[in-house]
């Protein structure tokens, strides 16, 4: 028998196609290290050379006759293991030539299962490789849309030990494509929370899949816990516009709001600075109008323009701005409506004036007639909370504002009321250059 040059054999280790980078044989066992390389049997050693140069080259014509010779004289398990080895390199040159000659067209890896599972099953095939062979063969099996295979085959990766920094999101990825949605959920849960354990933050890929998914099979409580899962881990301008629009911002959002219940999300994303651009800014100051609130239509106007996301050429910024300032010239002053308020039998009027003084910005009045509609009652509590809740961040004051969200307790307005306390929690952060602000 003859030895096989470390050198030579390592030539094998990595290939690449699709950018994925794929481990292939190494050098021999540990075993046989110190003496140069593994043993071949003498008609493997005079021809595996010539084949492993021929592939190098990517001279498949020369390489394929060479090849089918070493694996037809192929009698040790070092001869099958370097045979095996060659083989799936020769598939895997092929693959890479053929994506480079033209990369629009569909790629057949099914070439690659058969020398996989010889290796998977060669008896010298070092445990640290065999995870990575395993990898690959779930790899093959999703491609192919056999994802409990694949799932298996993962499975018995991880078991080998096989760690990758992409490797649990396919695992993960896998379980959805099967069907297991509330496990895949569960995993990829779990492992956001290792990777926070460890001192580090799961990549937003990891949120932004989650999401998808759950929102996909319509499973709210879920998708609701993942946006609060992603905010608090990013909470950038674009993230809070991305998961409030998501929430309830558009015909396809998860939970359906009316006008009144949308304007205390406009209002979230008003204060975490995430209102981007015209279309939003004109909604927005359109509604409160639309609501009796033109103290903070006025302000929103006037906020857009100031920032240069609403023009001032805009002629529906122009009307509303108009038109709300002639409804408060005809409203009079909001003071004389206090005390017509403090003297209601209810507390509709205090949650009206409320209403107008959270829009100008007055948060120290609007928190004390909130109050006031509350202990008067005839009033939607969870709506006059989500306002004193709001009221409350908008001062500063983040403990009070997170028990007054707490009180929310009826669908819809609990998720905002949640949202809300969410911004209470984490605040804003400027999105990175380039990315919508």
């Amino acid at each position: 028998m003859k030895i096989l040059s470390k050198l030579a054999v390592a030539a094998l280790l990595t290939t690449s196609v699709g950018g994925l980078t794929v481990a292939v044989p190494a050098a021999a066992a540990k075993k046989e290290e110190d003496k140069g390389g593994m043993k071949l049997s003498k008609p493997v050693a005079a021809i595996a050379k010539s084949a492993q140069d021929a592939i190098a080259a990517k001279n498949f014509a020369v390489a394929e006759p060479i090849l089918v010779q070493v694996e037809t004289l192929a009698t040790t398990d070092d001869d099958k293991y370097v045979a095996a080895a060659l083989r799936y390199d020769f598939e895997n040159q092929k693959l890479a030539a053929a994506q480079a000659a033209n990369p629009k067209a569909p790629l057949d890896q099914t070439a690659l299962a058969k020398p996989l599972d010889m290796l998977i099953a060669a008896k010298n095939t070092p445990p640290a490789d065999r995870g990575k062979y395993l990898f690959r063969r779930g790899q093959l099996a999703s491609i192919g849309g056999q994802y409990q295979v694949a799932t298996q085959y993962y499975q018995q990766a991880k078991a080998a030990g096989y760690t990758d920094p992409d490797f649990e999101l396919q695992f993960i990825k896998t379980k959805f494509q099967s069907g297991d949605t509330t496990g895949g959920l569960a995993d990829l849960e779990a492992e956001v929370n290792k990777q926070e354990a460890a001192g580090t933050k799961a990549p937003e890929a990891y949120y932004r899949y989650a999401i998808a998914q759950a929102n996909q099979k319509q499973l709210k409580p879920q998708t609701m816990t993942w946006l609060k899962k992603y905010i608090t881990a990013y909470p950038t301008t674009a993230n809070w516009r991305a998961i409030l629009i998501t929430y309830g911002l558009q015909p396809t959002s998860l939970v359906k709001l009316d006008k009144n219940q949308s304007i205390d999300l406009f209002r979230l994303l008003r204060a975490s600075g995430s209102l981007a651009d015209q279309a939003l800014y004109e909604e927005y100051a359109q509604s409160v109008y639309d609501r009796g609130l033109p103290y903070e239509a006025q302000a929103v106007v006037r906020e857009g323009q100031a920032s240069g996301k609403l023009p001032a050429t805009s002629s529906s910024a122009k009307a509303i701005a108009a038109d709300s300032a002639t409804a408060i010239r005809e409203e009079g002053s909001l003071a004389a409506q206090e005390k017509k308020a403090s003297a209601g039998a209810n507390g509709k009027l205090s949650q009206q004036v409320g209403d107008a003084y959270l829009g100008q910005g007055n948060y120290a009045k609007a928190v004390e007639l909130y109050r006031a509609a509350l202990t008067k009652g005839g009033v939607d509590a969870d709506e006059v909370n989500t306002r004193l809740g709001i009221a409350l961040a908008r001062s500063g004051d983040k403990a009070g504002a997170t028990t007054a969200f707490a009180l929310v307790k009826a669908e819809p307005r609990a998720g905002i009321a949640q949202l809300w306390s969410t911004y209470v929690a984490v605040g804003s952060t400027p999105s990175a250059p380039g990315a919508p602000s």
